[in-house]
């Protein structure tokens, strides 16, 4: 038998949650059934997400963007009740990490999309080491790495660069941390990658040479969560599958 405890307190321990400032909470979200059996995992705790947990009678639902940001209104109407009411009515966990797993050196979004490229981090920076500084595995052009985003994440990214400078150094830092392009070009990178681009970054990357690749807030951070399920499938007695959804942003 594996309780809702024993999950919690492992992806708390491993993830390291209370060295991170957050924007919304890190792990029990909405409390389900005591016992857990079956997880799905997910990016978000969308209502597709939600449905798709309730339908295959899943006990918790782990995602890496979970519900309650700051800034958010606090009443629970509308799109939220009706989430929040299917958790309930099905007795599902809702469980969420968020910045700590971005962070993790392993199982992180930041790790396992280096994982997925082939890149080499050589140290982390910016707000709370979540900027990871490192190598292609092969030096190439911009073209070349853009495509190969495409190819790896099946999302075209948005490039702003010259496409034929090579790429020697490079920075990434996977969903929303457009506002970490100028950190990653003070530490002297050919390139930054991440999920977004807002309207500065444009003008940025053309008056810097710094490149600027945005490869999707979706398409960046499906690995993370999909690589803490497979770890608490081999920690723990339960069945993990992982649900994805055709998010374009």
């Amino acid at each position: 038998m594996t309780t809702r405890r024993d999950i919690l307190d492992w992806c708390d321990h491993t993830l390291q949650t209370r060295l991170f400032q957050d924007y919304a909470p890190n792990g029990l979200q909405v409390e389900g059934c005591d016992e857990v059996a079956k997880i799905i995992t997910a990016v978000t705790a969308s209502r597709a997400a939600i449905d798709y947990a309730a339908g295959q009678g899943a006990d918790m639902l782990l995602v890496h963007h979970g519900m309650f940001w700051k800034n958010e209104p606090i009443t629970i109407t509308g799109w939220k009740k009706q989430r929040i009411a299917t958790l309930l009515q099905h007795q599902i966990n809702l469980a969420g990490y968020h910045l700590p797993l971005d962070a993790h050196p392993e199982l992180g979004n930041n790790a396992c999309l280096a994982k997925r490229m082939g890149w080499q981090t050589d140290y982390a920076c910016g707000e709370q080491n979540l900027l990871h500084i490192g190598r292609p595995d092969q030096v190439e052009t911009l073209s070349y790495w853009a495509g190969e985003l495409m190819q790896k994440l099946g999302r075209a990214p948005v490039v702003v660069g010259d496409e034929a400078m090579q790429i020697k150094k490079i920075a990434w830092c996977t969903g929303g941390a457009q506002g970490f392009f100028q950190t990653a070009i003070d530490e002297g990178v050919d390139a930054f990658v991440t999920g977004e681009i807002s309207e500065a970054q444009y003008h940025l990357a053309n008056e810097t040479g710094v490149a600027f690749i945005s490869a999707g807030h979706h398409a960046t951070e499906r690995y993370g969560v999909r690589a803490l399920g497979q770890a608490l499938a081999q920690a723990f007695d339960v069945s993990v599958h992982f649900f994805d959804e055709q998010n374009p942003a």
